[in-house]
C-alpha cells in the first residue's frame, strides 16, 4: 500500500469550514477502514473521525460531533473529512490514515494503524 495523500488544509476564521481529501493509491481502498487523526506539536496524536471500510459505521470524537462528517467515495478511493464550525481549537496537522477493514482492534488508537498520509496543517484563528 502506498502513501495516501491528503489535501484540503489551510488557514480559516473560527466558525468557518473546510473539507480535508484523502486519496488512496492501489485497488485496495474499497477494503480498508479509513480515520482522521490530528497532532499539535508536543502532544499525542488524537482520534478524530472514522469510518469503516463499507461506509457504514463511523465515529467521531465528542468534540467534533455534529460539527465533522467523514464520509468516503470508494470508485474515487477518497475520503473526506467535512469540518463545519471550525474552532480555534481545531487547529492541528490532520493525519489520514488506514487499516484493513478484518481489523478488531479499537478503532480510535492511532497505532492500530498500517498507513499514513503526510499531514495537512488545519489553521483556526479566532
Amino acid at each position: 500500500q502506498g502513501q495516501l495523500v491528503e489535501s484540503g488544509g489551510g488557514l480559516v476564521q473560527a466558525g468557518g469550514s473546510l473539507r480535508l481529501l484523502c486519496t488512496v493509491p492501489g485497488d485496495a481502498f474499497s477494503r480498508l477502514d479509513m480515520g482522521w487523526f490530528r497532532q499539535n506539536p508536543g502532544k499525542v496524536r488524537e482520534f478524530v473521525a472514522s469510518i469503516t471500510w463499507n461506509g457504514q459505521s463511523s465515529r467521531y470524537r465528542d468534540s467534533v460531533k455534529d460539527r465533522f462528517t467523514i464520509s468516503r467515495d470508494n470508485a474515487r478511493k477518497t475520503v473526506y473529512l467535512q469540518m463545519n464550525k471550525l474552532k480555534p481549537e481545531d487547529t492541528a496537522v490532520y493525519f489520514c490514515a488506514a487499516r484493513p477493514g478484518y481489523y478488531t482492534s479499537e478503532y480510535n488508537i492511532a497505532s492500530n494503524y498500517d498507513y499514513w498520509g503526510q499531514g495537512t496543517q488545519v489553521t483556526v484563528s479566532s
